[in-house]
């Protein structure tokens, strides 16, 4: 990740879908980002083709080779249209796409992150996502935290945008997490039922708060560790950082999550530098055919080396 403020530079190549688009729409659909940034961008002069400052009006030419520069100043965009191997295409149709996807890569773009996205790296690939709503949120549905691994599905049609969106908000979807907190639960399976509302302090922490918006979680321990617990978490509700909140106010944050309280020695030991958590299953009514479809995700490589480590009868803090 680069500070706001960074040189980025880039060379894009103009893909087929977009030829005759006007620059400024065409680069906000491979990026990933809202046209009226894209509209800052080129008039900042960030955008050049062999050399030459192009205009937003500039019509597109597949195979037109475009590069974009972030000038020294605070970054609004983020240069999201490269690939991310790792990010792994898990199911695709013609009305959705399911994603695993890693740590490091954003659902979205977002202010003050400078890094791939997950819209951005589909777009890379040359898929499309629905376009109804904010530009930089095409396709999103539902979100993961740039620090949280595992399954995405994104929308590809309008009607699919639509039903997978209302699905969400009525909780229907299952949505299965496997996380490693710090201490032993008790009760070992139970369900934290406690509304969740941005922090006062910190605008981008979130607390427990009776004013703000209903937050399910239920667990159950799947596996006791040394000075720690393999969990299973379902979501009823999806409130950013909801588990890491409720793990947090349940006295059991998240290893590997500073922000809400977890130990630095523990995570150092394990070698682990996000917090341990992993979308694990996710499952659904298809948006067009109602055809219930679930999927599963091993873990990454990280999490499963941290794992490891905690279960060798030899680890000590």
């Amino acid at each position: 990740m680069r500070s706001a403020g960074a040189v980025q530079s880039k060379f894009l190549q103009v893909p087929d879908a977009r030829e005759g688009d006007r620059l400024d729409a065409g680069l906000a659909k491979i990026l990933g980002i809202s046209r009226t940034a894209a509209a800052e961008l080129i008039a900042s002069g960030g955008v050049t083709m062999d050399g030459n400052q192009i205009g937003k009006s500039h019509r597109l030419v597949a195979g037109e080779l475009l590069e974009v520069t972030l000038l020294d100043k605070p970054a609004s965009v983020a240069l999201t249209a490269e690939d991310v191997p790792e990010l792994r295409v898990v199911f695709e149709d013609e009305h959705i796409v399911v994603v695993d996807k890693p740590a490091g890569v954003v659902s979205h773009p977002s202010q003050g992150f400078v890094g791939p996205s997950v819209g951005g790296v589909l777009l890379s690939r040359g898929i499309e996502l629905a376009t109804s709503g904010a530009q930089e949120r095409q396709g999103i549905v539902q979100r993961l935290d740039v620090g949280t691994s595992g399954l995405m599905v994104l929308a590809k049609g309008e009607r699919a945008y639509s039903v997978l969106k209302q699905a969400f908000r009525d909780r229907t979807p299952k949505k299965t997490y496997h996380a490693l907190v710090q201490g032993h639960p008790d009760p070992a399976s139970g369900t934290i039922d406690t509304p969740i509302a941005r922090s006062q302090r910190h605008d981008y922490k979130f607390t427990i708060s009776q004013n703000g918006k209903p937050a399910v979680t239920h667990y159950e321990v799947k596996e006791m560790l040394p000075s720690a617990a393999l969990v299973e978490v379902g979501l009823e509700t999806g409130r950013t950082h909801q588990i890491r909140v409720h793990f947090f106010h349940f006295r059991h944050p998240l290893v590997g999550d500073p922000l809400y309280g977890s130990d630095p020695k523990l995570a150092a030991k394990l070698n682990l530098e996000r917090q341990w958590l992993h979308a694990v299953k996710l499952g659904f009514a298809h948006p067009i055919s109602g055809e219930w479809q679930e999927f599963s995700s091993e873990y990454p490589s990280d999490l499963e080396i941290a794992l490891s480590r905690l279960r060798d009868v030899e680890f000590r803090l």
